[in-house]
């Protein structure tokens, strides 16, 4: 799902820390972000979750509460109140992130809790966020999860965009897919701002982010306008859209009517956007998760045999089977 990011050469996302010739830079397997931009549709449920169940799998996992104004993915995990957060490495210019990574009590599981009590800590300044994207990216872990905060804002939004999968999480109610669509429709042209020089497309993306009647463009009608120009460049902006796929989780299905919802939903980007979704299976309603809440317990480890742990136990073997990982 990074490919643009790497296009981007003169993005400050792309920026990493240079290594030594012939020595290949250390960053997680894979980073998973998972967004949504609603609050209160189970994102850090199914990403503490889903960390647990990598674990369990013999994958080296790292948690990362980037809720930055509203973290408690700690209390999902039973873990007390962490005494280093990532309060401590955006306000210490010489501290490291692996000064406040804290165990789990899960084997191969570890957790950066999130800023606390920080005045506006969901708006940490630019040169904070480079650092702290940066940081993130050089960690030698299998799998690095972000949970992200509601809401679309650029730092929400970058969070989510240097992923390799994007994990978008929706409710089976029509203000949830709303958000989602909104959300994720941000996300891509967030992500297109950071290559839209390379392909002298700055006027297209303005015009596309306009509310204005009439401004909207697809992104397949930028690729036609690149085309007319440059095929060759339309060729490789194709090919780097189409890797923009997110991967698309019901949360709280209570009927096999809701898990259809999905279906629908990845038609509608296909049809309206040009892009493709995938489809990740939903996590059934189960009142077996809300009690696992109540007592600070993951549900796959609380309730394994529950249909909410199936389901977030089946979106993790899909994950390990996509990058092509044996689960034991």
């Amino acid at each position: 799902m990074n490919s643009l990011r790497s296009a981007a050469s003169p993005s400050a996302l792309s920026a990493a820390p240079v290594e030594p010739t012939g020595t290949a830079r250390v960053r997680p397997h894979r980073i998973i972000a998972v967004g949504g931009g609603k609050g209160g549709i189970g994102k850090s449920l199914v990403s503490s979750n889903l960390g647990v169940a990598l674990a369990a799998r013999g994958q080296r996992v790292l948690l990362v509460d980037a809720d930055l104004g509203g973290a408690n993915l700690h209390t999902c995990l039973g873990v007390n109140q962490p005494t280093a957060t990532l309060s401590d490495f955006l306000l210490r210019p010489k501290s490291r992130l692996e000064d406040v990574i804290v165990p789990t009590g899960v084997p191969n599981l570890s957790l950066i809790a999130g800023a606390l009590d920080v005045l506006d800590a969901a708006n940490i300044k630019y040169a904070h966020k480079q650092r702290l994207l940066r940081s993130l990216q050089t960690q030698s872990v299998d799998y690095l999860i972000l949970d992200l905060g509601a809401g679309s804002s650029f730092n929400t939004l970058d969070f989510f965009i240097i992923a390799d999968h994007g994990v978008l999480v929706i409710l089976p109610e029509p203000t949830s897919v709303e958000n989602a669509y909104r959300f994720v429709k941000a996300a891509f042209f967030r992500r297109l701002q950071q290559v839209e020089s390379e392909y002298g497309i700055e006027r297209l993306v303005e015009r596309a982010l306009s509310t204005r009647e009439g401004s909207s463009r697809t992104p397949m009608e930028i690729v036609q306008h690149v085309r007319q120009t440059s095929p060759t460049l339309a060729a490789k902006l194709e090919k780097e859209l189409a890797a923009f796929r997110v991967k698309l989780v019901l949360n709280q299905a209570r009927s096999d009517a809701d898990v259809k919802l999905n279906a629908a939903v990845v038609s509608a980007w296909k049809k309206f956007f040009g892009l493709e979704m995938d489809d990740f299976g939903a996590i059934r309603y189960d009142d077996e998760a809300w009690r696992a809440v109540r007592k600070r317990r993951p549900i796959v480890l609380d309730k394994p045999e529950s249909p909410s742990a199936l389901g977030i136990q089946s979106i993790a073997d899909r994950l390990l089977a996509l990058d092509g990982v044996m689960s034991p």
